[in-house]
């Protein structure tokens, strides 16, 4: 079994690029705001999508790392740190939550900005866990890999949930694990919490897991030896 089919050779650069360019229009406009509307609120979008940018990198070095023939045993500490900033991609998407009108700039103006930085990240995301879920389905197989991309989900999510409500960030589990745990325990213990938790945790699994089996579906579609239609005499 081959890791994956290439459309082109250049097919990462591609990518690549793609994703830079829709990263620098997200820049782009963020400093229109703050340039044109003299706005700053929305600063802190240009962090989050740098945050985004880290599970790809990491999920292209594990990549190349194991077609280079690296044992999974030393890819784990890898692994383990993409899966740490990986709920960094989709959090982009809660940011809507700073969405409200009598800002500086026009609502429809922050609504674009946001969706731009929102599925920038999402697909930040989506290209790092493809490149992942292609060295898992290589090593145990298609169904091992999605059991473990739906898994991946679930902890994503609730990474995204104890970012965006408990103010969690990627580092707080290694510089202070102490405090993040003891807050986490006294959640717990109120039954509501937990029941709000884990809904929204469920459904935002769901939610990326179905828009990135569609993505991967789209991802790997061929045309294959569909006839082309007849050229048209002039």
């Amino acid at each position: 079994m081959t890791l994956r089919t290439r459309r082109f050779a250049n097919e990462r650069v591609a990518v690549l690029v793609g994703l830079g360019v829709a990263s620098a229009l997200c820049v782009a406009l963020e400093l229109l705001r703050e340039v044109h509307y003299g706005g700053v609120e929305l600063r802190f979008m240009l962090w989050n999508l740098f945050l985004a940018w880290i599970p790809l990198l990491l999920g292209l070095l594990i990549y190349d790392r194991y077609k280079l023939g690296t044992p999974l045993l030393r890819l784990a500490p890898w692994a383990l740190f993409w899966l740490l900033f990986l709920p960094n991609a989709p959090y982009t998407v809660t940011d809507f939550i700073h969405l409200a009108p009598g800002r500086v700039a026009p609502l429809w103006f922050d609504g674009a900005t946001l969706s731009a930085f929102a599925w920038t990240g999402l697909l930040l995301g989506f290209v790092s866990i493809y490149l992942v879920h292609a060295v898992a389905r290589h090593r145990f197989g298609p169904r091992v890999a999605w059991c473990g991309v739906f898994a991946v989900f679930a902890l994503v999510s609730a990474g995204v949930y104890l970012g965006r409500f408990l103010r969690w960030n990627s580092w707080d589990l290694v510089l202070q694990p102490g405090r993040r745990l003891a807050q986490l325990s006294g959640h717990l213990t109120d039954p509501v919490s937990v029941a709000r938790a884990g809904a929204l945790t469920l459904l935002l699994t769901c939610l990326l897991t179905a828009a990135y089996f569609s993505f991967y579906v789209l991802v790997g579609v061929r045309l294959g030896n569909v006839a082309r239609p007849p050229a048209h005499r002039k």
